[in-house]
């Protein structure tokens, strides 16, 4: 299954009501998240700074980054499953032009955040923006 675009994943949760129901659309959206292989989750692709264990693997496909990420929190995949949403299967120059801080203030997500989590999840953008730009 693939992830629905940034502007439906933004339509969707304007649906809901309430924050419950948007947390149980974000972790629907992690569980779509393709498995990461046990062998991948090292050291080398754990992001520093999460809470909860964060692992990034790039690849290539052509002129498009793609990404294969897992967490071991629902919650966080759900998260991960945003980023991906903006990041995957996109060229190195489109990430780096995505408004991302846009998109999570559109998803009115920061504000629902723990510190820990929201933490967490600038770092998770930060290093894919890192290696969007190593390869531009």
């Amino acid at each position: 299954m693939s992830l629905p675009s940034t502007t439906e994943i933004i339509e969707d949760l304007e649906f809901f009501d309430d924050w419950e129901d948007r947390y149980k659309y974000i972790i629907d959206l992690g569980k779509s998240l393709p498995a990461m292989d046990d062998a991948l989750k090292t050291e080398l692709r754990l992001v520093k700074g999460c809470q909860s264990s964060v692992w990034i693997e790039p690849g290539q496909d052509g002129k498009l980054m793609t990404f294969v990420v897992d967490s071991d929190a629902i919650i966080v995949r759900g998260l991960l499953a945003l980023v991906m949403a903006a990041y995957d299967n996109k060229t190195a120059a489109d990430i780096d032009a995505f408004d991302i801080d846009a998109y999570f203030a559109e998803l009115d997500l920061e504000r629902h955040l723990s510190p820990t989590r929201g933490n967490g999840l600038k770092s998770i953008v930060a290093r894919i923006q890192a290696m969007a730009k190593a390869a531009l």
